[in-house]
């Protein structure tokens, strides 16, 4: 008893005394990223580009900006530290922020090295690599296209992913389920399956009457695939035992499918949710490309054929932020429906 209460303290006070060098290390480290930005602000300021580039005022202020925030972050972590328990609550908040502090010095030496090899000493051809001021100029002056564009993309893809999603996963189930549909189903399954969806776009564009409908059959296609896998291993890999003992207390086929079955899948279906929306994704800019008269393929395309290379940058991070933005959404929605498995698939 007397080593366990000599050990446990012991512990603690290592812990604290990690967690105390981690804190000082974030802020120095938002110290650094504060007069990154700032040395960056004063290279944009009084080193002359060797063009005149609009917006470089406005790209001042944003790092001016971020400078503060860094400086902010820093103050916040050594006073969260400092404060009595009462203010506990907010301590895990200031950490988050925290951890973020590397990136933003990572960023600030990032964005200066773009601006200089860009705007001041012009190593980088024009017109296929621009600034940072470029890239602001296009959210400013382009923003009602570049923001139709992404609403287009987004009703676009929602179709077709929901479309895909939900087929696959009746296609899955029942494949898992019954063997006579299984017999059926899973040679084409097979056949058709890996075959990427770009392959069909001479026919979609044939027999569908539209390209919106066209790209709805594509991105379902592209996502049906992964769902329709990955359901039907689930279901198939469910243990018998569940079966046996809803079958003991009168359970009818169609309970233990949606109460057996299917909860019990569910972590395979999720992953398959998050490998079928990677790859409508990568089908709906292909399809926006080809037959669309509008969205982020279109827009690419569009800014490629007038060689305006910063829209095409300003979109590309777009669709970045938009796909990251629906995987992350999608994982809240699984943590949510299986609580027991938080934390086990990461993103």
């Amino acid at each position: 008893m007397s080593t366990q209460t000599q050990t446990l303290p012991s512990t603690s006070v290592a812990a604290d005394r990690a967690g105390t060098a981690r804190r000082d290390a974030r802020v120095l480290v938002s110290a650094l990223a504060a007069l990154g930005w700032l040395g960056s602000g004063a290279l944009t300021q009084w080193w002359a580009a060797l063009d005149d580039w609009p917006y470089t005022r406005e790209l001042l202020i944003f790092k001016l900006l971020l400078a503060v925030l860094s400086a902010a972050i820093g103050v916040a972590g050594w006073r969260a530290h400092a404060l009595t328990e009462k203010r506990d609550a907010a301590r895990p908040r200031v950490q988050t922020w925290l951890d973020a502090t590397p990136w933003l010095l990572a960023l600030s030496l990032g964005i200066t090295v773009w601006e200089v090899v860009t705007a001041q000493l012009e190593w980088l051809p024009r017109p296929f690599f621009a600034p940072p001021q470029a890239l602001l100029a296009v959210y400013a002056d382009d923003l009602p296209r570049l923001a139709a564009s992404v609403g287009h993309s987004f009703v676009l893809l929602a179709y077709g992913y929901a479309c895909g999603a939900f087929t696959g996963f009746v296609i899955g189930v029942s494949i898992g389920w019954s063997k006579a549909i299984g017999y059926w189903l899973h040679p084409i399954l097979r056949l058709v399956g890996p075959l990427p969806a770009t392959a069909w776009l001479p026919l979609a564009f044939f027999f569908f009457p539209s390209s919106f409908s066209a790209s709805v059959f594509l991105i379902a296609l592209a996502a049906a695939f992964p769902v329709a896998v990955l359901t039907w291993s689930g279901v198939a890999g469910v243990s018998s035992a569940y079966y046996d003992v809803a079958r003991t207390l009168g359970a009818r086929p169609s309970f233990l499918i949606l109460r057996v079955a299917i909860p019990a899948a569910l972590p395979s279906v999720f992953v398959g949710l998050f490998m079928g929306l990677g790859a409508s994704f990568a089908v709906l800019i292909v399809a926006e490309m080809m037959g669309v008269k509008a969205g982020l393929g279109w827009y690419l395309q569009w800014a490629q054929g007038w060689a305006a290379y910063s829209n095409m940058y300003a979109a590309l991070f777009v669709m970045a932020l938009m796909c990251s933005g629906l995987i992350t959404l999608l994982f809240r929605v699984r943590d949510r429906l299986l609580a027991w498995q938080k934390g086990l698939l990461k993103w």
